[in-house]
């Protein structure tokens, strides 16, 4: 295999595998989380095609969350069972495949059975325990900052890809829009393939930054295996604890917010102003650049300040953030400070949550209870986005959606072409209020 030679290159150079391995799982975790992010912006070209209104393609994107989430418990046992480079492979190749094949959906099921099943699966298997084990194999030092940017990748993959898919789904059509994260799957599971390793010692290395004592490289002892229902007898515990249900109320309500409302409805909701989907695809790539940012200096705050009071300040910014979208007038000034602030804030809970978790449980639990808190937040999503999806559903004339921006804007920008654009935007209205009203007849 390719690891062996590699590892050994890169050790005469003076760099450690270690950083390999972190950057084979940062494009992973960002390739399947993009796949996870991308259908908000499939909301309108399948409703159009099908006739699905928006409640029942929110139930697909509903159940993907669900699963997304429920799946974190049990992945660090599988890894466990199977090995980091198995379930990283499988996985992906779940997603590549679960995305390829929705090209050929013609019925509702279709759609719930891939987008809702298979990438809920696919992308649950490799979550943010994933990044967690990585570190913890491979890192004895800079251990922090590597949890940080792996988790990092999650959010920003689901958002990076947008516009990209939007201008595809403009130029092409919604089906090849699905190809170009598909291809980045599969490729990025050959790479998993051919260069990851479960742990240092199948190279001969030690973690990086550990002592080298002089003494040969071994594998770690032996444990027993993982009982499948190690994650519900941990669950069961827990809930008689009260930081748990603190943790996952707060973490339930940062998926609401996150995941389930802004990443698969804000698009639509742009729409209903007047703003077209690739600048509104834009805003929130934005703010996955602006999440790169602030989860990294989340992680550098959380070994510095009390982890309480970081929390409470990033849900007040959060929902000082919603309160401002609705009075931005989506102009290009208004979006780009709401994407700045909730760009920051969208992923930065994390480190503190990981560390308050850490500290109530202790370091052996703490990484499978952290994946019921995460479910919390999963279902949280869910509740968001099919909620969403039902109330339009179910209240079409909302004053929001009869409102346009002048016929000589454009997103806030002005447009030397003022006619054609006013009537190109009062027909992606239309069709956007038909839609969300539902099928006729």
């Amino acid at each position: 295999m390719f690891s062996s030679p590699l590892a050994a290159r890169l050790q005469r150079r003076g760099v450690h595998y270690a950083w390999v391995i972190a950057g084979v799982t940062f494009m992973t975790m960002l390739s399947a989380s993009a796949a996870l992010g991308m259908p908000g912006a499939f909301l309108r070209p399948l409703g159009d095609e099908f006739g699905w209104n928006t409640e029942q393609i929110s139930t697909a994107l509903a159940l993907r969350f669900v699963l997304f989430g429920l799946m974190a418990p049990f992945s660090a046992m599988l890894i466990e069972r199977f090995g980091l480079r198995r379930i990283m492979t499988s996985a992906l190749l779940l997603v590549a495949a679960g995305l390829a094949l929705s090209t050929q959906m013609t019925r509702l099921w279709h759609l719930v059975l891939l987008w809702g099943v298979v990438l809920g699966l696919g992308s649950g298997l490799i979550a943010l325990v994933l990044g967690a084990v990585v570190a913890n194999r491979w890192f004895e030092r800079h251990r922090g900052l590597v949890i940080g940017l792996l988790t990092a990748s999650v959010a920003t993959g689901q958002l990076l890809f947008l516009p990209l898919a939007t201008w595809l789904i403009e130029q092409a059509g919604w089906r090849w829009a699905l190809m170009p994260v598909a291809l980045c799957c599969a490729t990025v599971a050959a790479l998993v393939w051919l260069l990851v390793r479960d742990h240092p010692h199948q190279l001969q290395l030690r973690p990086f930054g550990a002592v080298d004592d002089g003494t040969p490289v071994s594998a770690p002892p032996a444990t027993a295996p993982m009982s499948f229902l190690e994650p519900l007898r941990l669950l069961r515990g827990a809930l008689r604890n009260r930081v748990f249900w603190v943790l996952f109320g707060t973490f339930f309500i940062c998926g609401l917010s996150t995941n389930g409302l802004i990443q698969t409805h804000f698009i639509a909701f742009c729409g209903d102003f007047g703003l077209s989907p690739l600048p509104a695809a834009s805003v929130l790539a934005l703010m996955g650049a602006f999440d790169l940012v602030g989860t990294i200096l989340s992680g550098w705050l959380s070994d510095r300040f009390d982890n309480r009071k970081l929390l409470c300040w990033y849900y007040g910014l959060r929902g000082l953030s919603l309160f401002w979208l609705p009075f931005s007038d989506f102009t290009l000034y208004g979006l780009s400070l709401f994407a700045l602030f909730y760009g920051l804030d969208w992923i930065a809970t994390v480190p503190p949550t990981v560390k308050l978790a850490g500290r109530a449980f202790g370091p052996q639990r703490a990484g499978m209870l952290f994946g019921w808190i995460f479910a919390g937040h999963q279902l949280g999503g869910a509740l968001a986005a099919y909620g969403a999806g039902l109330s339009r559903h179910l209240h079409p004339g909302l004053p929001g959606r009869r409102r346009r921006l002048p016929a000589g804007r454009r997103g806030g920008v002005p447009d030397p072409h003022a006619g054609r654009a006013g009537r190109r935007l009062s027909g992606a209205h239309s069709t956007s209020n038909t839609l969300y009203s539902g099928p006729s007849g």
